[in-house]
C-alpha cells in the first residue's frame, strides 16, 4: 500500500459501507420479489406476464449500465450510489400503488424499467468502489462485500415472508420498506471516502477512447463475462421464479414459498461471508468449480425429487452453490489495475444480460412444460460455467484467488503460471 493510501479503519469504514449498499439493493429486490405471487393476482397476469414484467425491469438495467459509463464520469461512484439509491427506493413504493392499488399492469411494468435502471446505476458505482477497494486493501473482499446483497435479500425475504403471512397489502409494504432504505441511501455514502472515489473514476475513464472497446475484444474477459452470466442466470433462477415454483406446482403456501426464497439467500449469505476464506485456501478456479457442481445438484435435486425434505436442501445447496460465480467474476475481470475497472464494466454489462434473458424464458418454457421443468434447463448454464471456470486464474501473482500451489512457487513460474494460465 502506498503513503497515499487512507489508513486502514478508512478502508474498512469504506468496505463496509460498500457493504451496507449492496445489502440496501437487496433488501430492494427481495421486497418486490418475495411478493411475485400476490403481485401476479393483483395485476391477474400468469407467469409469463410475471416473466415480461421482470424483463422491463432487466431491460431497464441494461439502460441503466448503458448510461453508466457517462454518468460516472460526470458524478463519480459515490455521487452515482447517493443519486441512484434514493430513486429505486421510490420506485418499490411506486410499484406498490401502481400494483396493489390501482392494479394496473402497464404502469407497473413501467416503474419496474425505472426501477431496474437505478439500481443497475448503483451497483456500477458500488463495484467501481468494490475494485478499488479491493485493490488497496490488497485481499480478496469481494465476496463479502456481496455478502452484504444476500444479507438484505435474507431480511428482505424474511419480511416478505411475515407480510404475506399476515396479509400486509404490497400497498404498505413496499412503502414501508422504500421509507427505510430511503434513509439508509442518504447516510452510507458519507463513509466513501471521495479521494477513492477521485481515484477510481480516473482509473474507471481510459486514457483513449479506443481503451474502453478494446476490451470487448480480449477472449479472457468475454469469456469471463460469459462464465458470469451463467452464474447469475442460475442465481436469478430463484430469485424470480422460486416462490411462484413452489407455490404453484408443489402446493406451497404463499408465505412458506417466501420463506424458501430466504432459506434460499440465508445459504447463499453464508457462503459469500466464507467466500474470502475459501479462496485464499483453495484458489479462485476450484472454488468456482466445486460451487457449479453444488448448485446443479440442489437444483435437480429441489426439480426431480417433489419430497419436503428435498425441496429444503436443494434450496440450501442451489443457494450456496451459486452464491460466488458474480462476486469473484468480477474480481477476475479487475485483477488488473489498470484496465480492471473497463473489465469489470464490460463482464457487468455480459452478467446482466442473464436478468435480461431470463425471466422471460423461464416464462415461455413454463406455460409449454410447467415451471418445475422449465428451470431443470438451467442445468445447462451449470455445465457451462463449471467449464469456464479455468478462465478466472489470475493475472498477476500478488491477486487474491492465485492457485496455492502457484502462491507456493518462486515468483518467475507464478508469475508466468498466472500469465498462460498453466495449472
Amino acid at each position: 500500500m502506498s503513503s497515499a493510501a487512507q489508513p486502514t479503519p478508512s478502508l474498512t469504514a469504506w468496505r463496509n459501507a460498500l457493504f451496507v449498499t449492496l445489502g440496501v439493493a437487496g433488501l430492494a429486490v427481495a421486497a418486490l420479489l418475495s411478493r411475485m405471487p400476490s403481485l401476479r393476482d393483483h395485476l391477474q397476469v400468469d407467469a409469463g406476464g410475471i416473466g415480461l414484467m421482470l424483463a422491463c425491469f432487466s431491460i431497464g438495467s441494461l439502460t441503466g449500465l448503458a448510461f453508466s459509463g457517462p454518468l460516472l464520469h460526470v458524478l463519480g461512484p459515490r455521487r452515482l450510489i447517493r443519486f441512484g439509491v434514493p430513486v429505486y427506493a421510490l420506485m418499490l413504493a411506486l410499484v406498490g400503488v401502481t400494483a396493489g392499488v390501482l392494479g394496473s399492469y402497464p404502469a407497473t411494468a413501467a416503474v419496474s424499467f425505472v426501477f431496474g435502471a437505478f439500481i443497475a446505476l448503483a451497483d456500477v458505482g458500488t463495484n467501481v468502489e468494490g475494485s478499488a477497494n479491493e485493490r488497496a486493501a490488497g485481499k480478496s473482499v469481494m465476496p463479502f462485500l456481496h455478502a452484504g446483497f444476500s444479507l438484505g435479500t435474507v431480511v428482505g425475504a424474511g419480511l416478505g415472508a411475515l407480510a404475506a403471512a399476515v396479509g400486509l397489502p404490497i400497498f404498505w409494504h413496499f412503502g414501508i420498506m422504500a421509507a427505510i432504505l430511503f434513509v439508509v441511501a442518504l447516510v452510507t455514502p458519507r463513509w466513501i471516502p471521495s479521494v477513492h472515489e477521485q481515484g477510481a473514476e480516473r482509473a474507471a475513464k481510459p486514457a483513449r477512447p479506443a481503451g474502453r472497446r478494446s476490451v470487448w475484444r480480449e477472449p479472457r474477459t468475454l469469456l469471463i463475462g460469459v462464465l458470469v452470466l451463467a452464474f447469475a442466470y442460475v442465481e436469478g433462477a430463484a430469485n424470480d421464479w422460486l416462490t411462484l415454483a413452489l407455490v404453484d406446482e408443489r402446493g406451497f403456501e404463499q408465505s412458506q414459498g417466501a420463506l424458501l426464497l430466504a432459506v434460499f439467500t440465508a445459504a447463499m449469505t453464508a457462503a459469500r461471508f466464507a467466500g474470502s476464506w475459501l479462496v485464499d485456501r483453495f484458489g479462485r478456479v476450484a472454488v468456482l468449480v466445486c460451487s457449479g457442481v453444488l448448485a446443479g445438484a440442489g437444483l435437480a435435486l429441489l426439480v426431480w425429487v417433489p419430497e419436503t425434505w428435498a425441496i429444503v436442501v436443494g434450496t440450501i445447496v442451489w443457494g450456496a452453490g451459486s452464491s460466488l460465480g458474480f462476486p469473484l467474476g468480477m474480481s477476475a475481470a479487475g485483477d488488473d489495475p489498470v484496465r480492471g475497472p473497463q473489465r469489470v464494466a464490460a463482464v457487468s454489462v455480459i452478467g446482466y444480460a442473464a436478468f435480461f434473458a431470463g425471466p422471460p424464458a423461464v416464462g415461455f418454457l413454463a406455460e409449454h412444460i410447467g415451471l418445475m421443468n422449465a428451470l431443470a434447463w438451467i442445468l445447462v448454464l451449470v455445465v457451462i460455467a463449471v467449464a469456464l471456470s479455468p478462465v478466472t486464474r489470475p493475472t498477476r501473482p500478488d491477486a487474491p484467488g492465485l492457485d496455492p500451489d502457484a502462491i507456493g512457487a518462486d515468483p518467475a513460474t507464478a508469475t508466468t503460471a498466472a500469465a498462460t494460465g498453466a495449472d
